[in-house]
């Protein structure tokens, strides 16, 4: 199924899901995680760069400095032609995958300037939803993706881009409450095999990527894991760029959600 987005982007949607009922759209996910598991074959990439969404206005929507983000990065480090490109000469994003609208909406315009298609592994909001059900189908969305990044032939030694939840990324207290279970990309992609990987994505934090790279063939495990901090000059100045962990400095004026954006 192919949507496109505002930009024209256009989109593969896996498993579109429209809201309730998410019990439906529980079961139908964790069978299909299921039956796709059995015999699967790994066809790791040769690396995988993971970055959170940009600074959001809504539950809906980027403010203005998120949005800001998605032109820098293109521009900078994820769009064709980019000064400080992450991939390598001659080099294109084997694919770039995506959970929720604010995902989506950062990496629009990197998809746009390769003239590729966004993959997005639907998860939309739902005001009436319960919480635990959400984080249950976010938890399925993120075990669905990881599983296809690790066996599609299509991504084999290739460089794959996954823009996500950064709760979905890495967050000791969820994997915690999911005793038995990967639900975090640090646990699905094994990087909390290696040393040095943090176990939280602080909530503040915007400006960094994650790339994991994979060197044995054969083994879901990676051999290498570094973080980049995202650096921009003008004209994208307003963008934060704080070290790991620390204040982001945006103030309530800047029309983004500052809630747990601080800490």
């Amino acid at each position: 199924m192919e949507q496109k987005s505002a930009d024209q982007t256009p989109i593969n949607a896996k498993t579109f899901v429209r809201g309730s009922p998410f019990m439906v759209v529980r079961l139908a996910l964790t069978a299909l995680l299921c039956l796709s598991g059995l015999g699967a074959a790994l066809a790791t990439p040769a690396r995988i760069i993971i970055l959170r969404h940009g600074e959001k206005a809504t539950a809906y929507k980027l403010c203005d400095i998120g949005r800001e983000r998605a032109e820098a990065l293109t521009t900078t480090y994820l769009g064709r032609g980019a000064a400080k490109s992450l991939f390598a000469s001659g080099e294109a994003p084997a694919a770039i995958l995506t959970i929720t609208l604010h995902t989506l909406e950062l990496a629009s315009p990197s998809a746009a300037s390769w003239g590729e298609p966004l993959t997005l592994y639907s998860l939309l909001p739902d005001k009436d939803a319960d919480e635990d059900e959400k984080a249950e189908l976010l938890n399925l969305r993120t075990q669905e993706a990881a599983h296809d990044v690790m066996t599609d032939p299509r991504y084999a030694g290739k460089t794959v881009v996954m823009v996500w939840e950064h709760k979905h990324i890495a967050n000791k207290k969820l994997e915690d409450t999911s005793p038995g279970k990967a639900v975090t990309l640090r646990q699905l992609l094994k990087l909390d095999e290696l040393h040095g990987v943090p176990e939280k994505w602080p909530s503040g934090t915007y400006d960094y990527f994650w790339i994991a790279e994979y060197g044995n063939q054969g083994s879901d495990v990676p051999t290498r894991f570094s973080m980049v901090k995202q650096e921009f000059g003008a004209p994208y100045e307003a963008v934060p760029s704080n070290d790991w962990d620390q204040p982001n400095g945006l103030e309530p004026e800047s029309g983004c959600d500052l809630k747990g954006a601080q800490n």
